[in-house]
């Protein structure tokens, strides 16, 4: 086993005390929104063996590790499905604003969006990069807070619902794009016309659909959710378009321990709270809107799924009595949680190549290849495949990504 030492992504969005309060370390102002545990090599983590110190010479960038030794650390089925790679990417997340309206790509799409962008010469730290990786990026999010989102587009009807009554040119557009076909393709109408160079709107559009839901929200909305979250993206992006998207997607609220899956294509948007992510290992995202990074509207356009859906809550097994996996319809990753509170041994699911988190307490984790180690809050280690299965002991929760 490999202590784990993570990288912070500092996004603008990101809270400065959630992530440091998990991790025991002084905030010091800045915003600290992601927290990355794995091999992707735009941002991977440094493991040393345990009983080393994380500080010491020893370490090394996680993605090398399993370069050097794929079969030891990946295990050979792992290998023969995913190649030399860990297969995801596992984070915190720690939003204290809304973050950016975004869709993933399928795997077929990603791979040939990043070859397009070699062949064209755009390097991989250009801003206006788009593809970092040739994968797809499925995620299953955790929450550990209650956690607010935008997932999936709403049925048609209620979505033009929600537009009738607004005072505003702009949601009268809007529609009638939807009452003139309410299949997924009046949907694609609504949503091309916010963000399509061609028919964008303009700030004081955007502004009088605020506006129109503000002064609703005044007079006892019928639907106060919607309007809320339109008011508050309006004050946080004034003149975006993508506020407006919100009153098309579906409004989910995830209370914690409850967990929902993000297929490929699907559109979303984080608006508060902090969650474990469990990710395809990508880094390809898509924006809309309600950014201050590059867009690239054509390229997003053509990698939404317009068909309305529920957001999809995945419900968890029970294992051992102890343990709850949350099985995401993909082949790249699951999650698991464990919570202890006695000294019997307790055994952990999954196989492969893993990562473990610790969410509080302390916990001892042994493996049959005679390895072991604490983990306290905010700790972390990378299990190779080759270190067999694992028990946990002692009174805490730990949180372990895996492959299926």
């Amino acid at each position: 086993m490999f202590r784990l030492s993570n990288p912070i992504r500092d996004y603008a969005w990101g809270s400065p005390t959630a992530i440091p309060e998990l991790l025991g370390t002084v905030p010091d102002g800045s915003p600290a929104a992601e927290l990355w545990l794995g091999a992707h090599p735009t941002a991977p983590s440094s493991a040393v063996p345990c009983g080393d110190a994380v500080s010491t010479a020893a370490a090394r960038r996680l993605d090398r590790l399993v370069q050097a030794d794929p079969h030891g650390m990946l295990g050979e089925d792992v290998v023969a499905r995913f190649g030399q790679s860990l297969p995801y990417l596992l984070k915190v997340i720690a939003a204290e604003r809304p973050l950016s309206l975004q869709v993933h790509p399928s795997q077929e799409r990603a791979r040939e969006g990043y070859e397009g962008e070699d062949a064209r010469g755009v390097p991989l730290d250009d801003p206006r990069r788009i593809y970092k990786d040739r994968n797809h990026k499925p995620e299953l999010v955790y929450a550990l807070t209650p956690f607010r989102a935008m997932c999936g587009f709403r049925a048609p009807r209620r979505a033009a619902e929600l537009l009738v009554d607004l005072d505003a040119d702009l949601a009268r557009t809007l529609h009638t794009d939807l009452a003139a076909d309410t299949s997924f393709r009046g949907v694609r109408a609504a949503f091309t016309r916010l963000l399509d160079p061609a028919t964008r709107p303009g700030p004081d559009a955007v502004h009088g659909v605020v506006e129109a839901c503000r002064a609703r929200l005044s007079a006892g909305s019928p639907s106060p959710r919607a309007d809320r979250t339109v008011v508050l993206l309006g004050d946080q992006y004034p003149g975006d378009p993508g506020v407006v998207t919100s009153l098309l997607l579906n409004p989910v609220t995830l209370q914690p321990g409850e967990a929902m899956f993000v297929p490929a294509g699907g559109v979303h948007a984080y608006l508060s709270g902090v969650a474990v992510e469990l990710m395809a290992n990508s880094d390809n995202v898509l924006r809309a809107g309600l950014t201050t990074k590059h867009v690239d509207i054509p390229e997003l356009l053509a990698n939404v799924d317009y068909v309305a859906a529920p957001p999809i809550r995945i419900a968890p097994e029970e294992f051992h009595g102890s343990t709850k996996v949350f099985y995401a319809p993909v082949d790249d990753f699951e999650l698991s949680v464990t919570t202890v509170a006695d000294d019997d041994e307790h055994p952990l699911p999954g196989r492969g190549p893993r990562i473990l988190l610790c969410l509080d307490g302390e916990l001892r984790v042994s493996s049959t290849g005679d390895g072991a180690v604490t983990l306290r809050r905010g700790e972390s280690v990378f299990v190779p495949a080759s270190d067999g299965a694992l028990v946990a002991r002692g009174s805490g929760t730990v949180v372990q990504a895996d492959v299926p």
